[in-house]
C-alpha cells in the first residue's frame, strides 16, 4: 500500500459518548475513514501511521439521515466507521498539545 492511500483511508477519529466508553472499557479507538477501505488497509493504516499493534478491526457503514433546510429535504452522504482494537499496552492519545 502506497503512502497516499494510507493517509485517504483514515479521515479522522470518531468522537462519541458511545466511542469514548469503547475506549475506557475495550481499549478501541473509533476512525472515520474511506467508504471503500477495507479492514487489512485499515489495520494496516493505523499501525503504519501510529506505530501501535491492532488485533481486531471491525467495520459498519453508516446511513445517511434525511434534513429539513430552507430549500426541502436534503440526505447527508452515507459513512464509513472502524471500531479499531489495540493490543494490550498500546494506546492512541488524540489530546497531545506541545
Amino acid at each position: 500500500m502506497n503512502a497516499e492511500r494510507i493517509y485517504k483511508i483514515l479521515k479522522g477519529p470518531h468522537i462519541s459518548e458511545k466511542a469514548a466508553m469503547s475506549a475506557d472499557s475495550g481499549n478501541q479507538v473509533v476512525f472515520k475513514v474511506a467508504t471503500d477501505a477495507n479492514k487489512l488497509e485499515i489495520k494496516a493504516a493505523v499501525e503504519k501511521l501510529f506505530k501501535v499493534k491492532v488485533t481486531d478491526v471491525r467495520t459498519l457503514n453508516v446511513k445517511g439521515k434525511v434534513k429539513r433546510n430552507r430549500f426541502g429535504l436534503a440526505k447527508k452522504p452515507n459513512w464509513k466507521k472502524a471500531y479499531v482494537s489495540l493490543a494490550q499496552g498500546h494506546d492512541i492519545d488524540f489530546a497531545v498539545v506541545e
